[in-house]
């Protein structure tokens, strides 16, 4: 079963807002004006108002704004896409919920798993529906697997992986100062958990043990940056899964996932652009792919196909067909194993995922007594 069969209707377009200009939100927009059917790019918004000009520019779209408010409360969008800075998200998902416009937001939903919550019962209240983008759901091979899993061809999963390179630079990496403390678990390795959870389905994650250093720009550790990282999560079925990260991968953009049970073993992704393979004196060679929206391209179009046939569905008053996209539930379970393996990496000790969010809110309560470090 493929992903990418959802039909979207062709009358009475969803009227769709991006906000972020960035090359997610680039994409996203590209992909809104030109290959969703069924969608229409309204408007964008990004404080960065020369990005949003350029943007617009190309794509044709006459609303634009540096203030995400205009957008959010236009009556003539039906829906917001969420592609600002994870800092934002949960603000943006309370601000759209309230003017009622139907929400996809990229990953992660908030920074902690209380400003989630309250995001998501805004939402509920407002009675919108909310997406997030975990978009390897939506690629083939990883939709394969996973049918697969669920049609009994592993049994019963024991162990999982799950791992994410990225072809970055040493020097990317070294010179980015303003990429924040923790992201190689709330903005990269937060895939990989989403995929392990989905993958062992009828499971949820219980404990965390995480280990993460700077091995590829150790000039970078003294700012928070961490580039490598290694994570290992105990569900309630048992199963054993493995996630690692590493930023520096010269061969590739490389996204893969396995799980194996008492039955057998299902693996998805690679970092090969084709399976076309040459065989020479100079070697075994396979070109490979240096951007993820070249990787999952289908995918990430496919992910919003769905969100748009969903409030299409939704506004009409019918079921939306397919499987439900990943949703708050989805959004809380993956954040939560972010945040414990964030929390692991700096004492160096498990975490059980079910006390992340009092350890939060208790940290933060002593923060505002003056109580914390």
């Amino acid at each position: 079963m493929s992903y990418l069969q959802y039909p979207v209707s062709e009358d009475r377009p969803i009227r769709v807002a991006v906000i972020g200009a960035g090359w997610i939100g680039s994409f996203h927009a590209e992909s809104v004006a030109h290959r969703i059917s069924g969608a229409r790019l309204e408007a964008i918004a990004d404080p960065a108002l020369p990005a949003v000009e350029a943007l617009a520019g190309r794509l044709g779209v006459r609303k634009i704004s540096a203030d995400t408010a205009d957008v959010i409360n236009d009556p003539e969008v039906d829906a917001v896409l969420i592609a600002a800075p994870a800092r934002f998200h949960s603000s943006l998902i309370t601000a759209a919920a309230r003017a009622g416009k139907d929400v996809f937001c990229e990953k992660p939903g908030g920074r902690s798993i209380e400003e989630l919550d309250e995001a998501l019962a805004t939402a509920e209240a407002a009675r919108v529906f909310v997406q997030f983008g975990f978009n390897r759901r939506y690629a083939a091979d990883f939709a394969a697997a996973r049918k697969l899993i669920d049609d009994g061809a592993v049994g019963t999963p024991q162990l999982l992986r799950s791992l994410t390179r990225d072809p970055g630079s040493k020097a990317g990496i070294a010179n980015a100062e303003r990429i924040p403390s923790g992201t190689i678990f709330l903005e990269t390795l937060i895939h990989d958990f989403d995929t392990l959870n989905w993958l062992n389905p009828g499971a949820v994650p219980v404990r965390v043990h995480a280990i993460a250093d700077a091995l590829v720009a150790p000039e970078a550790k003294a700012g928070g940056l961490l580039d490598t990282a290694v994570v290992t999560v105990t569900y309630s079925n048992g199963a054993i899964a493995v996630a690692e990260a590493n930023f520096n991968a010269l061969y590739g953009y490389d996204v893969r996932a396995e799980v194996f049970g008492s039955a057998g073993m299902v693996a998805a992704g690679g970092p090969q652009a084709s399976s076309a393979t040459s065989y020479t004196a100079e070697g075994i060679r396979a070109a490979t792919v240096r951007l993820n929206v070249d990787l999952f391209h289908d995918a990430y179009t496919a992910e919003l196909a769905h969100f748009v046939d969903a409030v299409k569905a939704r506004r009409d008053g019918v079921r939306a067909p397919g499987i439900p996209g990943p949703g708050g539930d989805d959004a809380r379970n993956a954040l939560a194993v972010a945040l414990a393996a964030l929390r692991s990496a700096e004492t160096g000790l498990p975490v059980d995922v079910s006390v992340i969010a009092e350890l939060r809110a208790a940290e933060r309560a002593l923060d505002r007594v003056g109580g914390g470090a």
